[in-house]
Parts: structure tokens; C-alpha cells; sequence
């Protein structure tokens, strides 16, 4: 069954994050990750969202595709290289 990452992203130092991104890059497509969205929101419908906050939104084949990813020493290091940079809010939803 699917499962699908879903963050919510808050930027605050675009140059440090820059450095998050460039090291995970590709990283997702490894464990079969499919990108279904990923920009900034367009609107707050209900409830409350930061400025500028993005969403970003990971297919994956199944659960233990997106676990492996957050748990893959790359993304440790990128996610090392983000503290600071962004308020990074992540769910896991299994289908």
C-alpha cells in the first residue's frame, strides 16, 4: 500500500536550507519517492499557517520505503545541516 510523506515547511534562512536540499536531492527517487507537490501553500482555508510556509508531499510505494528514507544516513546529514534553517513538520500517512 502507498504512503505518502507530508511536510509542512517554514523558512527561515533560505542559504542554509539551499544546503539541506542540495544534499538530499535525488535521495527520495532511490526508495521509489514520487513528488506529488511541492511549493509554497497558496491559501489558508482553515486554521493558522506560517508566512511563507511551503508543503511538500512524497509518494512512496509503501511504508517501509518512506521510512527508509528518513532514516537513510544522507538524509540524517542533510536533516543535520537544516537545524536552524527551517521549522519542519513531517507525518507519515499509510494508505
Amino acid at each position: 500500500m502507498a504512503a505518502y510523506l507530508i511536510a509542512t515547511v517554514a523558512i527561515g534562512d533560505p542559504e542554509k536550507f539551499k544546503a539541506y536540499a542540495d544534499a538530499i536531492a535525488g535521495l527520495a527517487e532511490t526508495y521509489g519517492g514520487d513528488y506529488i507537490v511541492r511549493g509554497p501553500l497558496t491559501d489558508v482555508l482553515e486554521g493558522a499557517a506560517a508566512a511563507g510556509e511551503r508543503v511538500v508531499v512524497v509518494r512512496f510505494p509503501d511504508e517501509a520505503s518512506a521510512r527508509g528514507y528518513v532514516n537513510d544516513p544522507a538524509y540524517l546529514e542533510g536533516k543535520r545541516l537544516r537545524e536552524g534553517a527551517a521549522d519542519v513538520v513531517m507525518r507519515l500517512v499509510a494508505e
